[in-house]
């Protein structure tokens, strides 16, 4: 049992190398993971797109998902709205 628990803490203190609370990774990316369908973070990735926004100051909106998504596309407006990170499919 001793070595059980051992294993879970050590796998805990690695994922917390791997990820920080505020969802940067070591090298300084940060991710923005969807709770849902996403359709927050497209919305504010096309807006600020649509806008041309370049600064993630002037990303603000009542959705924190819709300011993670305008914060997306500062980062990396090459990137598109329609995949997450993980590459997979954006619901509508």
């Amino acid at each position: 049992m001793a070595n059980l628990k051992e294993g879970v803490d050590q796998t805990i203190d690695a994922l917390a190398d791997v990820r920080r609370a505020d969802g940067e990774l070591p090298n300084g990316k940060v991710t923005y993971d969807c709770t849902e369908d996403c359709s927050g973070h497209k919305a504010g990735y096309d807006w600020a797109q649509q806008n041309g926004v370049s600064d993630t100051s002037d990303c603000s909106g009542n959705s924190q998902s819709f300011i993670e998504g305008c914060e997306a596309y500062v980062e990396n407006p090459n990137r598109g709205s329609d995949e997450d990170d993980d590459g997979n499919e954006v619901d509508n």
